[in-house]
This record gives structure tokens, sequence and C-alpha cells, in this order.
């Protein structure tokens, strides 16, 4: 529980709040999404997509910019939770007059995004007030506000129009939409925000109780689909819960993350658009989904791969748009100051047009993962993949910018060339296990020219451990895969001294950074939290050579991490003991979903993916698991 000091009125043109990454949470219809803090401000939504620009963007500079904060005057402590099963946020505040609930979902997109604002009194009497900030593009354009005869307000910039419904009153006050009123306990207001292109007719509106069933509805069918995981089941659900969110449902596609620019160090530069779909999550993506009875959504992120990547062999790229588009163009905000300072902000990814040959490993391991997974054969799959192999067969030497995306030029990274061999691996897999056609010999030899390349050139022998770049003594802690992925098995000695040297030099605090910034040249000042998604790999990696207690507790100290409703970033400040990166990242949840299931499920995601046994099929998929609401 919060307890916060500011009351109203505030001083318009002062940022007055700036709440940390941790407090804030998701709400969406998977299509788009957005960020609610603890003091009852929507802070970050982009319509009508996740990569659309914004209309509310004070998460990346101030209330100017804009925000939709919905809380009372006075001074209050706040609680929050979402309903079990669903993405349907409530938020508890709590004065010395009284208390209210503000409920917060977006109904499952149908016509056009929506958002809901639901104020109940609980006890007493408590004064509250509504202030909207629409501010179109990227938090630079200020919207025409008119009165609808039909009742409620339009806000109109361009092509963009908002259309605000609420039975509270509602005024114009210094560019922003205001509203004051006092909530007894049983009474309640409502607000509804609508989203649709200005030049079209006014979308109707729907009963707040119809938009609130149905949006229940969807959540919970949804989670009740979810296999158990344990004593994790909840922390599972409410992990994949937030990856549906992530998911664009017409194309399937699953996006990093809600935002763009959340520092990976505050008040640093290390900050990039994460809304977009990686190549890169590609199998861990379906083997959460699999592993957790969700097919469904397995097959349909395997045929956004598949289209997206769709052409010719030599334009593969690490990520696309949420349809699968290749133009990514990167560039800064100038008039946005960045979360807590840390500029810039960059929309777009340049990083779309590097070289990272470890996703034809990640596509190939997927497909093929698809495939055992019981998920049927996409028609147009197996001959893009054979067009990708015939061109990495060409390229597979070449130096590349690596798995995280480094703007220091090319290096012959050992993790790519790791991948490289599981994308012929898994291609002679298919085709002996599944009757598909290609050279296998061709392949083969492929396949232990690599192997052979990379355990002389990707092994420092004086170090007894693989290092991040052939010929560099430096640590990567993607090299935690390398039993995962199958490359060598577990109780290989070089595999456990690898292990051993990541914990030594790339752990603090008992979690693990990517590699150190400050030894590796990667174009950038050096500086970053650690990465969480690679926390979850070393304890997977514990799993697998037999140090099950400390997989356990390292799992367990990353669920630690975990916000009060459950979301992760990207990173973990340990200094500064605060959550950083974008939100919520869809990564670490992948990760954290996986790692469950590697410490109580038969089927475990790292002996699955390296080949030791295959996972149940859909069709003998085990009962669903139940999940129970309260």
């Amino acid at each position: 529980m919060r307890r916060w000091n500011q009351t109203w009125p505030i001083r318009l043109d002062k940022r007055f709040f700036m709440a940390r990454i941790e407090e804030y949470a998701l709400i969406g219809d998977c299509e788009t999404a957005a960020l609610v803090g603890s003091d009852g401000s929507i802070d970050w939504l982009c319509l009508p997509r996740f990569d659309s620009d914004s209309c509310f963007a004070k998460l990346l500079g101030s209330e100017n910019n804009g925000c939709w904060r919905v809380a009372p005057v006075a001074s209050h402590s706040v609680e929050r939770r979402y309903l079990p099963g669903t993405l349907i946020l409530e938020t508890t505040f709590r004065t010395d007059q009284g208390s209210v609930r503000v409920t917060d979902f977006m109904p499952p997109k149908s016509d056009n995004s929506q958002i809901v604002r639901i104020v109940e009194g609980l006890d007493g009497q408590v004064a509250m007030r509504s202030e909207l900030a629409a501010r179109f593009d990227y938090g630079v354009s200020v919207p025409w506000v008119s009165r609808l005869d039909e009742g409620g307000l339009s806000l109109v910039a361009g092509p963009s129009m908002l259309v605000l419904r609420s039975d509270a009153p509602l005024q114009g006050q210094k560019m922003r939409t205001v509203g004051s009123f006092v909530v007894s306990a049983a009474e309640r207001r409502t607000f509804v925000l609508s989203h649709q292109m200005s030049y079209r007719d006014v979308v109707p509106a729907m009963e707040i109780s119809q938009l609130l069933e149905r949006t229940q509805r969807f959540w919970r069918d949804w989670s009740e689909r979810c296999k158990a995981a344990g004593p994790y089941s909840d922390e599972v659900l409410r992990s994949l819960i937030t990856l549906k969110a992530l998911t664009f449902r017409p194309s399937g596609g699953i996006v990093a993350a809600a935002t763009t620019s959340l520092p990976e160090q505050l008040g640093g530069s290390r900050n990039w658009d994460y809304r977009f779909c990686w190549v890169r999550d590609a199998t861990l993506t379906l083997l959460a989904l699999m592993g957790a009875g969700y097919y469904e959504e397995a097959r349909a992120w395997r045929d956004w791969l598949v289209r997206a990547v769709a052409g010719s062999p030599d334009q593969l790229q690490i990520m696309y748009a949420v349809t699968g588009e290749r133009r990514l163009t990167e560039w800064e905000v100038p008039w946005l100051s960045g979360y807590e300072n840390s500029k810039p902000v960059r929309i777009g990814n340049a990083a779309h047009q590097q070289l990272q040959l470890d996703v034809y490993g990640e596509l190939m391991d997927a497909l093929y993962q698809s495939r055992r997974g019981g998920l049927g054969e996409n028609k147009r799959a197996w001959a893009v993949q054979c067009a990708l192999l015939d061109h990495l067969k060409s390229i597979w030497t070449e130096p590349d910018e690596g798995i995280w995306e480094v703007r220091g030029g090319p290096k012959q990274f050992t993790y790519s060339k790791i991948m490289a061999w599981v994308a012929f691996d898994r291609a002679i897999r298919s085709a002996t296990e599944f009757g598909m056609e290609g050279p296998i010999d061709d392949w083969s030899a492929v396949r232990d020219l690599i192997h052979a390349d990379v355990c002389q050139r990707g092994y420092d022998e004086n170090r007894k451990c693989f290092v991040q770049v052939y010929g560099e003594p430096q640590l990567d802690a993607s090299l935690l895969l390398i039993p995962a992925v199958g490359f060598l098995p577990p109780e290989d000695p070089r595999v456990i001294s690898t292990v051993n040297a990541i914990e030594r030099e790339l752990v603090a605090d008992g979690f693990v950074r990517r590699y150190d910034t400050s030894a590796t040249n990667d174009g950038l000042p050096p500086g970053e939290g650690m990465f969480l998604a690679c926390s979850f790999w070393l304890a997977d990696a514990y799993q697998l050579i037999g140090r099950d207690a400390d997989a356990k507790a390292l799992f367990e100290r990353l669920l630690a991490l975990r916000n009060d409703v459950g979301l992760l970033s990207e990173e973990y400040d340990v200094a500064k003991r605060r959550l950083v990166g974008n939100f919520p990242q869809a990564f670490s949840h992948i990760a954290l979903v996986n790692t469950a299931h590697n410490l109580t499920h038969d089927d475990k995601p790292s002996e699955i993916r390296g080949g030791k046994k295959a996972l149940t099929s859909e069709g003998q998929r085990a009962p669903r698991g139940g999940a129970k609401y309260v």
C-alpha cells in the first residue's frame, strides 16, 4: 500500500509526479495497450496499434504530453489488483473521508479501441477529480474539443479523434478536460474514452455493464485453458495473460513490449523502441505457449513468423512490425524529455537492418518445435526454410552484430555461430523426423563444420569457458543457452565451466547482466541493469546441470522482483533496486513461464528444445489446469 500526499489542484505547467516503472499496470485490447500508474493516471497509450503514435506520452515527458488521471482530491493510500484470470485492473483509494474503487479495462477490440473507467464508492464520501489531457502525435498535437449533440465530447486533431462519454460533469480548463465530483458509498461514475478516425461517424455508445461482462468473460475463458504449473501456477498465468495482452490479435504477432525508450540505465541513452516483433523470441515463445496448453496462440505466432520472413532470403530481418511491415525507420523525438530525463526518445528501431545470424537458428528451431508440438504444417514454411538455409550456407562465416544488437560494428560472435549450427541441425531433424525433402548430406556437412569452428575458436582454453567473440576474453550470458539449444550436453565440462565463469563475472546481487558494457565496445556509453531473461536462463542452466536447489532459489528471487500486479520489465537496477527498461517485457515473462515449467513439468522446455524429449503434442495434451477464481 502506498500513501500519496499530492492533493488537487495541481500546477498544470509542472510535472507533478513521475511514477517508477514498477508502479505501472497494463490494460489492453489485444491490439494496443495502456499503462496506468498507481496514482490513477494513464500515462502511455498508442492508438490504434501498439506501434502507432501516442495520445498519452507523459511516461516519456510531462503531463503536458498527455495523460488522464482519475483519483481522489485528498491525499490517499493505494491498493491494486487484477481481477483473477483477467486484465481488468482494480485500484482502491482510501482517504480520511472514505474509500473508492476505480476499475480500468479495455474491452477486446471490435470496431474501435476503448478505455473504460468505473469509479465506485465503497464507504464514506470521497471528492474525486478527472483530468484528461489528450496530446496526439507523441505528445505534441493539442486536439480541438467539441460537445457532441448525442452527448459526450469529441477531441480531434487531423485524422485522429477521441470521444469521451461520462455521467460526471465535465468542463474545459487550460487545455484539459476536467471533472470534479463526489462519490458516496454504493454510488458510481463512469467514463468511456473511444478512439476512431475523425472523418467517420461517431461510434454509438455501449452499455458499461455489457462491456465489463464481455471483457471479463473473454479473459476468464482464455485463462481457464492454462495448464497448471504446480506452486507457480498463479505467477505463470499472470505472465501468460501479459503475453496475450502483447499479442496483436489480427495477425498473431507478439510485441516485445508496450513501450519505447524506457531506459536500461536511468538517465542514460540505451533507450529503444520495443513495440515490434522479434524473430529471436520465436522458439521460447512457442515453447511457453505450447507448454501451457495455448496451441491456437502458438499456431498464430508460427504463422505470423512464416508470413513475416517470406521473401528474398538475403532480406531476412531480425524484427518486423505487428502485421509484418519491414520498414521500421528510427528517429528521435526532440520535444520529449525522456523518462527521468533519459534521452533520446526513439521511435522505430534501426537494428532491423542489422545482420544477426542467430535469427536463422531461432526461426528454424521455432518451426521444428511447432512440428514436434503437433501444430500441423504451414505449406509455405518448408520452402522458405530451404531458401534461407541455402543463403545461410554462404554467410555463416561473416561477422554480425550479435544477439544484443550492438552498435559497435560486426564481430564473430560465438552465440551467432551456435545458432547457425542450430539452423542446420533443426532442418536435418525436420527432414528425418517428418519426411521433409532436402539436401541432408550437405546440411550435415555444414552443421559439423560450424560445430568444430565454435569449439575451436569460441572456447578459450586458458579461461576454460566459451567467450562472447572469437579471440576475445569477454563473456556473454547468451552462452548459458548452449545446453538448452542442444549444442553440447549439460554434463560437458566446457558447459559447466562456462556457467561457473558467468557466475563469477556477470552476476551481481544474484542477477545476471548480458555482458560487461565497460569491456565490450558496443557503440554506447557503459552501464545497464541486470537482464532479467538472462537471469532466468541461469536458473535453467542450473536445473540442466543438476543444481536444482540453486535453480529454485534464483527463480524465486526473480519472482520477488515483479511489481504488485505481477509485471516485469526488461532489466533490474540492483543499486537503485528498481525495474528498468521497456515494460512490461514479453521476453522476461516468456522466460519466467519456461523456467517455471522447467522446475515443475515433466515436459521441460530446456530439455525439449535441446532434443532430450518431445513435447506432448496438441492432440495428446494434458487436461486443463482448471484455474480458480475468487
